[in-house]
């Protein structure tokens, strides 16, 4: 028999909270392709210490089968996703689990009747806090490793399940491989970046340190808005969301690897980089020691991948050749700090014209994420 715990109604939080957090290191112990997010980040979000339950609400549960603990599901409600996208949906997270549709069973329906509760007709997911957290349960590529937390990993076993109870594709997120020899800019692209650069209006800026960056993060953070919002697997953040975005990318971020674009000195888009150390979280497995401060700073100089996770023009300034400029400022970067490989992370597949444009150029998709709606009417 399978029985479901939720963090509420426990006696002992913190004991609910250390197993919440560890219970996937132990299920994916023996899995390399799989990364741990930082212990700190999932205790702000279990006690709801994050910004975004200042605006929206959530539970947590665990399964167990037989005294043995065989899974785990957060369920929210956000409200500024539902606003945005006029959806009546709850989201899950964090869904882990043995493989036994039983579990999964027992976890959804926990995660469904509280849907329920909170007055929603839909639960879909993965989704949380938008696409800065990852979103979708990976269908493609399940031989390589995730790019950092950016996006998850999970076993194979994990779609068949939720196709059998029920969920159907709500949308997919893709990776692609623009790693150098095989991300080609073509000349005319060159040509065109070179020609925009001469007419003085579109301008890239660059960092050399973190402090330039934050003078210039609210502008940004207005903008990730403005580009982002009202994709399917994002939402506007609030002020204090962004701010919390802001803290957790500078953890990681490389000054260089942030490239913004002016229009007549108005921000108007941006490159988002990032030095891919994957394999520094997971020796970390998600503890913030000094020896894990140490590892950070040596991975971010020493990784030989770099991932793109975030790029976008305001729509008034598409099209005039600003985007030539970036994906040309993209090769460069690649090629600048001699990286071997890089990887585009989290691109909504209704994000034609980009994905057009990077295959164009000669990338190649590699991973696919799915984000799953299930019908609450229907499968109550």
């Amino acid at each position: 028999m399978i029985t479901t715990h939720n963090l509420t109604e426990t006696k002992s939080k913190s004991t609910f909270i250390k197993i919440f957090i560890n219970f996937p290191k132990e299920l994916y112990k023996n899995e390399n392709r799989w990364v741990p997010w930082f212990d700190i980040d999932m205790k702000q979000i279990l006690t709801k210490k994050h910004p975004f339950f200042l605006h929206s609400t959530g539970e947590f549960f665990l399964a167990e089968k037989e005294g043995t603990l065989v899974g785990r599901i957060c369920v929210v409600s956000n409200i500024r996703y539902q606003e945005q996208h006029k959806r009546n949906c709850a989201h899950f997270f964090f869904l882990d689990a043995i493989e036994d549709i039983e579990v999964f069973n027992s976890l959804i329906r926990a995660a469904s009747e509280w849907g329920n509760n909170q007055g929603q007709n839909l639960l879909d997911g993965p989704l949380l806090f938008g696409g800065t957290c990852g979103s979708g349960i990976l269908i493609k590529g399940y031989d390589l490793p995730a790019p950092m937390t950016m996006m998850p990993y999970n076993f194979s076993y994990y779609k068949e399940i939720l196709e059998k109870i029920g969920f159907e594709k709500y949308f997919d997120v893709i990776g692609a491989d623009i790693s150098p020899g095989k991300f080609d800019i073509p000349k005319r692209i060159e040509a065109l970046s070179e020609k925009v650069i001469e007419r003085g209006r579109f301008k890239v800026i660059k960092f050399k340190n973190k402090k330039a960056i934050l003078k210039k993060v609210e502008k940004i953070a207005f903008l990730y808005n403005e580009t982002l919002g009202d994709h399917p697997e994002d939402y506007p953040l609030s002020d204090k969301e962004l701010a919390q975005v802001t803290k957790d990318l500078m953890t990681v971020a490389s000054p260089d690897l942030i490239k913004i674009l002016e229009y007549d000195g108005e921000i108007v888009g941006y490159l988002f980089a990032f030095a891919d150390i994957t394999k520094t979280l997971q020796k970390n497995n998600g503890k913030l020691t000094a020896l894990g401060i140490l590892r950070l700073i040596l991975g971010l100089k020493n990784t030989k991948k770099v991932l793109f996770n975030g790029m976008g023009i305001l729509p008034q300034y598409q099209r005039l050749g600003g985007n030539a400029l970036l994906y040309h400022e993209l090769a460069k970067t690649v090629r600048s700090r001699n990286f071997e490989e890089a990887e585009i992370v989290q691109i909504a597949e209704s994000t034609e014209m980009m994905l057009k444009d990077i295959q164009k150029l000669g990338s190649k998709i590699n991973k696919i994420h799915r984000i799953f709606t299930l019908d609450l009417n229907i499968s109550n």
